[in-house]
């Protein structure tokens, strides 16, 4: 919409159980695409989706996209920070072969809001895009090397440096400490994922998920040892919203719910383990407080 392209020019791409773009069906929209003569542009691969937190197969996507000369972006805006970490970079092969990235630190990383880059393969890419070279703003024969001056390189023009904190966030913590933030998000998940498999009334939307974020539905004890009927399930929607009015009038916690029709869930509740402070307490206070809230449901 902000193109000017319009919403018509998006082509949806089928996604499996977890989330993750079919390589195989995006080959087959494109083929379809090319018999209509329309021009398949870019792909929108993701590393870490909003949702499901799922990590698309960017090699595969790859492939695709090099045989039709399509251009490969990925939104690593929330999974990016997969990258600083020795365990978990392995979510990310690949993405070398990508065209362009957007990538949060603000996110995983743990810079201060907001800290975000773009980074495109093909040197020069930004200037040939957006410069104009406006005598009045932008001089070449200043004193300094003027390469590193990126306001004829961007739409904004004049900007914050929101470079700073994430330099300075380096500085401070360095590799290891960058790396241990990220750490820390999935240990958490992993902790509150374990712990919910253990606790009555809590199911994984995803049991074996990839990210930092925790997708469930807490059953009430009212609705629990139930068929599971489209009834049933209507009820089921209803406790998250229920929940999570009480936890904000309380102001307890907060968390989102969502649904996700495209895969036939009705709402469940979505944390995002993005905080470089939380620990162990704070996940078994998750679950502790959501039984609380929840109990006479």
């Amino acid at each position: 919409m902000f193109l000017g392209m319009g919403l018509d020019s998006v082509v949806r791409v089928a996604t499996d159980e977890l989330g993750k773009m079919k390589p195989e069906v995006l080959e087959a929209r494109i083929q379809e695409d090319l018999k209509m003569g329309h021009l398949p542009a870019m792909v929108m691969a993701t590393a870490g989706t909003t949702v499901l937190g799922a990590y698309d197969l960017l090699e595969a996507l790859a492939d695709v996209c090099d045989r039709y000369g399509v251009w490969l972006h990925c939104d690593a805006c929330w999974g990016g920070g997969a990258l600083l970490s020795d365990k978990h970079r392995h979510l990310m092969a690949a993405v070398h072969r990508t065209h362009s990235l957007a990538w949060n630190f603000h996110k995983m990383s743990g810079a201060p809001i907001q800290s975000s880059a773009f980074l495109v393969n093909e040197k020069g890419l930004m200037e040939e895009c957006n410069q104009f070279k406006a005598e009045y703003l932008f001089q070449p024969d200043k004193c300094y090397d003027t390469s590193y001056d990126i306001g004829d390189k961007t739409v904004q023009c004049g900007r914050k440096v929101d470079s700073l904190k994430l330099w300075l966030l380096w500085k401070a913590v360095g590799d290891a400490g960058m790396a241990a933030v990220v750490d820390n998000c999935f240990q958490n998940a992993q902790y509150l994922a374990e712990k919910m498999k253990q606790t009555d009334g809590f199911r994984l939307v995803i049991p074996e998920f990839e990210c930092a974020n925790v997708c469930f539905w807490y059953i009430p004890e009212s609705l629990r040892g139930q068929e599971e009927t489209p009834d049933w399930w209507q009820k089921i929607s209803k406790v998250g919203p229920a929940i999570k009015e009480r936890m904000v009038r309380e102001g307890s916690m907060m968390m989102g719910y969502t649904p996700l029709t495209c895969k036939g869930h009705v709402n469940f509740f979505r944390i995002i383990l993005a905080n470089a402070k939380s620990d162990r307490t704070d996940m078994d206070f998750v679950v502790s407080e959501i039984e609380r809230l929840g109990k006479d449901l």
